[in-house]
């Protein structure tokens, strides 16, 4: 359906829901994948605070401001909320470490910073931070399926514009505003909401979730002060929906949160580059040790991938680690070569090593239109006439029933993180505050020990 005035309230209708989110509301389900996403972002965060991306965005910030009553995770300098929420949002995606939602794109490097900053200036509680969060991460997944996948299609990054409103609505409940503040809120945000795709493999992608952390809070602290935003701005005929897909669904704005709970579809990750090479890197690892080859054995390796993951992840060539991130073929040569994808792999060194390269030039990468979402094909050609074949398909999570059976994996790789960055006494501490976080009275504690 095609946005027109005969909608009015389609961003309305969002507002409302959440404005009526309550702490009260949240299955036990829903706050334990909330405070793992916290720590998981925390985590990547603190690592990412050390990336030349961070570092440039923390040194313009010191020279536009004199400091704030906000934490710069990783760091012992302070910033405004809006400041600290886009060198935090920044940090936390420059490792492209941090969680998917399928249809959202990454959603708690978006909220968290946005959220974390507004809670630390006002002594939020740790209940409060976390239905902030929740209401932030729901509202990113009902724009994405109000737009539907047309958006990202286009060239837009969903992290950065979807990013913007969730952001926006974590600082909205977080303050209190009531339907027609946060409507506001929205508006504001959404004005900002921007981030392209071309950027994939520079500097300016981490920085798409960092201005969308910035917007929200800018967003939702101006619609407090009585600034005023378009009525409608998702369902305008000139609003975001028109402007940025060719599809609007605008009964996915409304009613209450929770039927279902979008934050179930929350995936972590365990390579540090774009959630759309997991596949093929886990099915490749998968095939070297189940049919017991290595790098010297392969002639050929095929991957089949939907056709659109050619226009996110197919840097044929890269030269740095940023690009890196986004090549099916160096990632597929790293799983091979080092069976791991992690962070000290994307480093200009590792992507132009020769064996790598070599490797690496013995992928093709093909477009299959029979496969669908985070799913690749594998086959692996080996010199002694093998042929081993796989498939993975990253939209299971990594639990059955609970996502309690998950906390350990999540806190070793937080541990790994943050570790050389706040040391080990502070990142425990960190993880327990996380873990009691909706007992916490008033998250400046758990801010300030994720200072380094």
């Amino acid at each position: 359906m095609t946005p027109s005035a005969a909608q009015p309230s389609s961003t309305m209708a969002l507002a409302r829901a959440i404005t009526d989110l309550r702490f009260e509301d949240l299955p036990p389900t829903v706050v334990t994948l909330a405070k793992q996403c916290l720590l998981d972002v925390l985590g990547t965060m603190a690592a990412g605070s050390r990336e030349p991306a961070a570092a440039v965005l923390t040194d313009f910030v010191a020279a536009e401001t004199a400091g704030g009553p906000c934490t710069l995770v990783g760091r012992q300098d302070t910033a405004p909320a809006s400041a600290a929420a886009l060198v935090n949002g920044t940090a936390g995606h420059a490792l492209d470490y941090d969680d998917v939602i399928g249809t959202v794109g990454h959603p708690s490097v978006t909220v968290a910073p946005a959220a974390l900053a507004v809670a630390e200036r006002t002594g939020a509680s740790g209940a409060a931070l976390l239905t902030a969060f929740v209401a932030g991460v729901e509202t990113q997944a009902r724009i994405a399926e109000a737009v539907g996948p047309e958006h990202y299609a286009r060239g837009f990054h969903s992290t950065a514009t979807f990013g913007s409103f969730g952001a926006a609505a974590a600082v909205a409940h977080l303050l209190g505003l009531d339907p027609e503040r946060t409507n506001a809120a929205l508006a504001i945000a959404g004005t900002q909401a921007a981030g392209l795709k071309a950027a994939f493999g520079t500097m300016s992608k981490p920085l798409h979730a960092g201005r969308a952390a910035a917007n929200g809070v800018v967003g939702g602290e101006l619609a407090a002060r009585g600034f005023t935003g378009a009525a409608d701005i998702l369902g305008h005929r000139q609003g975001f929906a028109a402007a940025e897909s060719d599809a609007f669904h605008p009964e996915a704005l409304a009613g209450a949160f929770g039927a279902p709970w979008q934050l179930r579809g929350v995936r972590f990750k365990v390579h540090a580059a774009c959630f759309l090479t997991h596949a093929s890197i886990n099915a490749l690892i998968a095939l070297s040790r189940e049919h017991r080859f290595g790098p010297d054995d392969v002639e050929r390796i095929e991957i089949a991938v939907p056709p659109g993951h050619l226009d996110v992840c197919a840097i044929p060539e890269p030269k740095t680690g940023l690009e890196g991130k986004f090549s099916l073929r160096a990632t597929a040569a790293l799983a091979l070569l080092h069976h791991r994808a992690t962070p000290d792999l994307f480093t200009e060194e590792v992507i132009n090593d020769p064996a790598l390269i070599a490797l690496r030039d013995r992928v093709v990468v093909n477009p299959d239109t029979t496969l669908s979402g985070p799913a690749a094909v594998v086959r692996a050609r080996l010199s002694d006439g093998r042929a081993p074949r796989t498939m993975r398909d990253m939209r299971d999570p990594d639990y059955g029933t609970d996502p309690v059976e998950q906390t350990d994996q999540l806190r070793a790789k937080f541990l790994g993180l943050a570790d050389p960055v706040l040391g080990a006494e502070r990142t425990a501490a960190l993880a327990r505050s996380v873990d009691a976080l909706d007992s916490l009275a008033d998250v400046r504690t758990l801010c300030r020990q994720a200072r380094a």
